[in-house]
């Protein structure tokens, strides 16, 4: 299997001697398993003065880049919708699929570590925060009616069972290595897991978004969403029995205890030993 690569392109809290912000290009390998090691990850940075900021500047970056890794990467993930344009553009340049993604946990991370400890020490280092980069969510859409589960359940695993993820048979699916989430091996990792007929239609279907966590939406009424991409949101079930909220509530504080960390299983009924989808997940703040 291909490589995922997550990218960020976005000025940084440095000043060039023009007092002009300093722009940079971060390039990371998506961890594709529990096993993987983070510093097996292939990584790659430049920094970009601001009168070179353009699709052309930033599509020869990514070419140097594949060329330090060897191949291309089979998609390229960015979290920064204002940037949507220019990096559409530069990966397209390249015959590289782009896509807006929340799943981008290593390279949150390595920002963040850049932040605390690489722009401070450079020349026209200007203290501040990361930009954010919310953006005005739409309503959570309905699941197509030919797959939506017949049934789901709240669930949980330990991080050490999760840890063998990469033995179980799974058709589609994705996970992180759990070092990465500072978590545990007893910690007890939330999840929910969809039961239906059409599991492998539905687990292809989900394959084909950019998943990010799962979460309990209280807001109007008590509703389990799964939120991909950047912006979408998609209604998996309403609960509206006191048990399930109450399990819905365990679910929320579980996942808090566990960093965010969670997980998404589709099997065809309760009895069945494979997974049609399963995938590990991390609620984080951008």
């Amino acid at each position: 299997m291909g490589s995922i690569w997550e990218i960020d392109f976005y000025s940084r809290p440095i000043l060039d001697t023009n007092q002009k912000k300093v722009w940079e290009v971060l390039v990371c390998e998506s961890p594709l398993d529990t096993n993987t090691k983070a510093d097996s990850l292939f990584r790659y940075a430049q920094y970009c003065p601001s009168t070179q900021v353009n699709s052309g500047w930033l599509r020869t970056a990514l070419q140097e880049a594949i060329n330090q890794a060897g191949k291309a990467p089979l998609k390229i993930r960015f979290f920064r919708r204002q940037m949507n344009n220019m990096i559409t553009k530069a990966c397209q340049d390249l015959g590289i699929p782009a896509q807006p993604s929340r799943r981008t946990l290593i390279l949150n991370q390595w920002l963040e570590q850049r932040m605390q400890e690489v722009y401070p020490q450079e020349a026209g280092y200007q203290e501040g925060t990361n930009p954010s980069v919310r953006l005005e969510k739409p309503l959570p859409q309905r699941l197509p009616d030919a797959l939506e589960g017949q049934q789901w359940v709240f669930v949980s695993l330990t991080a050490e069972d999760l840890a063998e993820m990469p033995e179980w048979e799974i058709a589609f699916g994705e996970a992180f290595p759990l070092e990465l989430a500072k978590v545990s091996p007893e910690t007890r990792i939330p999840g929910v897991l969809i039961f239906s007929p059409r599991a492998l239609p539905l687990a292809g279907w989900m394959s084909g978004l950019e998943l990010a966590f799962l979460k309990v939406d209280t807001n109007q009424e008590t509703r389990l969403l799964l939120e991909t991409g950047v912006t979408e949101s998609w209604i998996l079930a309403n609960i509206k029995k006191s048990q399930p909220l109450a399990e819905a509530k365990g679910f929320e504080e579980a996942k808090q205890k566990a960093n965010g960390v969670h997980f998404l299983g589709v099997q065809s009924n309760p009895q069945a030993e494979s997974f049609a989808g399963f995938w590990l997940l991390q609620e984080v703040n951008l």
